[in-house]
């Protein structure tokens, strides 16, 4: 018994020790004085922030010395660690705020399993909460942050919106499941590579992230031998389990839906003003897109703003390229959007006036027009709507195209008529076992503007030269009405402004889609084959610019086969598991000339 007794007494001290211990993490260091640049810091670098689940959240503060009183927090939740994070905090400590950056669970110093996306939502909630109960802090958190540290400022309302959190700035916001890996199903490569960038280490794997020619051989050597493609990490030679996790979720399931904002229940309880920021060719448009709408369909009072303009995905976080891919951006779209999200935040928490540029919900920069325009929703951006239908018909424009091979020929285009003829057709063939050449559209001049057009394998359409100038403002919207000899097949959409003489003007990114999850993203629908079916163009990225007169709007469509997304071969199996000994028969296609798009105008 007296064994026992000491046994139950030393176990008991050693839950003492644990508690003084989580206790101490908790408190952590005291806040070391930091001068820099003639100003006086409090810096606390090595904070440990303790989850419901008991994990470690590594986090940095700096607060400024000369403020007595307790002040707003501006967070910056990330899963990219870097050495000159700390700058983030003390550019808000500048600017009248306590300054945090705290990273995914994992990251930094936390002893945690670095595990991306899954615990984002509670961990920043539990890292808001500690934050409002800090002397430091008056109870009141903004967060903001592009891509990864967009999509933790949305998931961190998934349960439900933190009290003291009051505004939030996503940029180019991730949305699992919905807007990446995969879009409408289809999983893009890029995502590959970077699970070794965050996961490899507790800071970021750089030297693999950044050695391009590794990632084009190995997706090269992964098209050429045909292998499924759940398989890229047996020929990279290093395992790579949070890919190979995602590929087990082909369709928006409650994998997804565990970590992601998507119904009314997520989005109608947000009563917070929030700004949003994105661009005409970020990738991230598709997530940013998806919470934008959602929020307001699902709460009629949505107090979101859109920025919007000329941008990539770096460029709409912070800092806009003044040179895009060859485009020399309007001098009126070079904004600092940085600068602009720290008024936005005076103008939440200090009373400060609404960032000027912000003049209604949807604010968005013409291309080719050096100004910026407002309207009240993204229903409002247009005036009008030009309907055209893929014809068969020649349109006598010939252009210079260039093959995947890198040759360059003579193509014309065909019609984008105003009538539609639902018995013809357009036949396109793609030998999904044929590795000589890609069936894409993006492999010749990557610039914004060239003097020839890439269609690769697919067809192009053009409408007759327009009579004015005319301004483009939304995104395009449609039907593709199709058949194919198979049960499933992947296509790509592409719009260009080709202009008076003979250039082709990129408007936005691609739209790709999954014909089988088109109308469907939660349940895969295989297509009956040789059976005319619709396949909706929904979610089309949107764009702005002034089209000039004598231009011409260009439709490029195609089915996909490449080496920088999965390929489709149609048995109706999950791709991820296909392999090029399914390829059998060529995929044959038939566009028929029903198949519309409507393209947004806006009328002065």
């Amino acid at each position: 018994m007296r064994v026992f007794k000491l046994l139950k007494g030393i176990i008991f001290l050693l839950l003492l020790v644990l508690v003084a211990c989580n206790s101490i993490t908790e408190a952590q260091q005291e806040p070391r004085t930091v001068n820099r640049e003639g100003k006086a810091y409090l810096v606390q670098d090595s904070v440990l922030i303790t989850t419901r689940d008991g994990a470690k959240i590594s986090a940095i503060i700096v607060r400024s010395k000369a403020e007595t009183k307790p002040q707003p927090t501006i967070l910056f939740h990330t899963i990219y660690t870097r050495k000159d994070d700390i700058n983030r905090a003390y550019e808000a400590a500048d600017k009248g705020y306590v300054g945090v950056v705290s990273y995914t669970r994992g990251k930094h110093l936390s002893p945690n399993t670095i595990t991306p996306y899954v615990h984002e939502g509670n961990d920043v909630y539990d890292v808001i909460d500690w934050i409002a109960k800090q002397e430091w802090s008056n109870g009141k958190v903004g967060m903001y942050g592009g891509s990864y540290a967009g999509f933790v400022q949305w998931a961190s309302m998934k349960e439900k919106v933190h009290p003291a959190l009051k505004t939030i700035v996503p940029s180019v916001a991730a949305a699992p499941g919905i807007a990446e890996p995969m879009e409408n199903g289809v999983y893009f490569n890029f995502h590959y590579p970077w699970w070794h960038y965050v996961t490899n280490n507790k800071t970021l794997d750089t030297t693999s992230y950044y050695n391009g020619k590794r990632w084009n051989e190995l997706y090269l050597n992964w098209y050429k031998k045909g292998v499924a493609y759940k398989r890229l990490d047996s020929l990279d030679g290093l395992p790579n389990p949070g890919f190979n996790e995602k590929l087990k979720h082909p369709t928006f399931d409650n994998y997804w839906k565990g970590m992601t904002l998507y119904n009314k229940t997520d989005f109608a309880k947000i009563d917070i003003p929030i700004l949003s920021t994105t661009g005409y060719y970020d990738g991230g448009q598709f997530g940013t897109m998806h919470y934008l709408k959602s929020h307001y369909q699902y709460h009629t009072n949505a107090e979101q703003y859109l920025l919007i303009g000329p941008y990539s995905h770096f460029g709409a976080q912070e800092h806009p390229e003044k040179h895009i891919l060859g485009y020399d951006i309007d001098p009126v779209a070079q904004i600092d959007i940085k600068a602009l999200i720290f008024q936005w935040f005076d103008y939440i928490f200090k009373g400060a006036n609404k960032p000027a540029l912000l003049k209604d919900k949807i604010n968005y920069q013409v291309m080719g027009t050096n100004t910026w325009k407002h309207a009240a929703s993204l229903d409002k951006i247009a005036t009008d709507t030009l309907k055209v239908y893929l014809s068969q018909q020649r349109s006598g424009v010939a252009f210079k195209s260039t093959y995947d091979t890198g040759n360059l020929g003579v193509n014309e285009h065909f019609s984008l008529a105003h009538t539609a003829d639902a018995s013809s057709y357009i036949e396109q063939t793609i030998d999904m076992s044929d590795r000589s050449q890609f069936s894409w559209n993006l492999s010749g001049n990557r610039n914004l503007v060239s003097n020839t057009l890439t269609v690769g394998q697919g067809f192009s359409f053009a409408t007759e030269p327009f009579e004015e100038d005319t301004e483009l403002t939304g995104a395009i919207s449609g039907v593709l009405n199709l058949s194919i000899n198979k049960k499933d097949f992947d296509c790509n959409v592409l719009l260009y402004e080709q202009t008076a003489d003979g250039h082709f003007f990129s408007l936005t990114l691609p739209f790709t889609t999954r014909a089988s999850m088109s109308k469907d993203i939660e349940n895969r629908n295989l297509l009956a084959p040789n059976e005319k079916t619709a396949i909706p163009i929904s979610n089309f990225r949107m764009t702005s610019k002034m089209l000039k007169k004598g231009s011409r709007i260009v439709v490029l469509v195609n089915g996909v086969k490449h080496p920088f997304s999965q390929i489709n071969y149609g048995t109706g199996k999950d791709v991820s598991n296909e392999t090029i000994k399914d390829a059998k028969e060529p995929l044959t296609i038939r566009w028929y000339n029903d198949s519309y798009i409507n393209i947004p105008i806006h009328k002065h």
